[in-house]
């Protein structure tokens, strides 16, 4: 395959896993990254080699289109975005500059250079927010309840309408909550991975979190950007809920990580803390991926169970690893 695929977002867990992915199928693969004085290539470091870097920024139109002027990608993946739910409170407006108005930068840039760029926007279930129905689907309306949610409706349908306005192959991904050994550790499911390990290693005696009874939609990551790359490679762009169609409370991740820790009784290692609630909750999200399964032949392949028990494993590798 002589292609190329450009990637914003590239360090963060889903472009690692997609990176792996193209670079598995003959692509060649183009990481945009933005300058920083910090080491954020943790999570792609087994690929260095095999990945060709450029250094741009969602928020500067000029250096976007530069980049996609120089690489001339077949197919460009807007993984990047403010993509922590908590922090776009903090920061609304950078949120809004980033995970929207980015959004918008890359369409321009492909509007200008080459609107033949097949393009992907990574949408997120934090769209549907105070959801209208369950399942959520491509027709479920949207009702965000974060400023980060709203930044991502603004992104899917800026997509949109490049796609109606201008012939643009551009499709969204509805993509539900997907999670692995590479998520941030300020993820909750992460946080709770993390804490299991150093409970279980006795670096720890609790966990801190907020609420519980939060119910969401948990896939693997790496079956979850096989799905990207599907859709564009599709007869006409379109866009996809991403979702395995089974939802679990907080509660019984924590449970089942603490079970995959062999750690009995989880409840009295747990704390409720205030902090740790959103300002407006998202109480239930879960997908209906039919379309998904119909037209792209797409299926989750990594049980929610089989996932947690994952995400344990290496925690407490890497926990035991850097305690001696």
């Amino acid at each position: 395959m002589d292609k190329t695929a450009l990637i914003t977002g590239i360090t963060g867990q889903d472009g690692s896993y997609l990176a792996e992915l193209l670079l598995e199928k003959g692509y060649r693969v183009v990481g945009m990254t933005r300058r920083t004085s910090t080491d954020v290539h943790e999570r792609i470091r087994h690929l260095m080699g095999e990945i060709e870097f450029v250094s741009g920024d969602l928020l500067d139109q000029a250096s976007i289109t530069a980049i996609v002027e120089r690489v001339r990608p077949n197919e460009i993946y807007n993984l990047a975005a403010q993509s922590f739910v908590p922090t776009s409170w903090d920061q609304p407006v950078l949120t809004g500059e980033f995970t929207a108005l980015g959004v918008t930068r890359v369409l321009e840039a492909v509007r200008a250079v080459d609107p033949g760029i097949r393009f992907y926007q990574a949408s997120s279930s934090e769209m549907f927010g105070k959801v209208h129905e369950s399942p959520q689907r491509e027709t479920t309306p949207f009702y965000p309840r974060s400023p980060y949610g709203v930044a991502k409706v603004y992104g899917h349908w800026i997509a949109v309408n490049y796609r109606e306005s201008f012939d643009i192959f551009a499709c969204s991904g509805i993509l539900f909550n997907h999670e692995s050994a590479r998520r941030g550790k300020e993820f909750v499911t992460r946080k709770i991975t993390d804490g299991v390990a150093r409970i279980k290693l006795g670096l720890a005696k609790e966990l801190r979190l907020g609420n519980l009874d939060a119910q969401r939609d948990w896939g693997f990551a790496g079956d979850y950007v096989r799905a990207m790359w599907l859709m564009l490679q599709q007869g006409k762009p379109d866009d996809y809920v991403i979702a395995t169609g089974r939802t679990h409370p907080v509660r019984d991740f924590v449970a089942a990580a603490f079970a995959a820790a062999d750690l009995r009784d989880y409840e009295r290692y747990i704390v409720i803390d205030p902090a740790f609630v959103r300002p407006a909750e998202v109480d239930l999200l879960v997908g209906d991926a039919t379309k998904a399964k119909r037209e792209l032949g797409w299926e989750p392949t990594v049980a929610f169970e089989t996932l947690v028990e994952m995400m344990v494993r290496a925690d407490l590798d890497r926990v035991a690893s850097e305690s001696r």
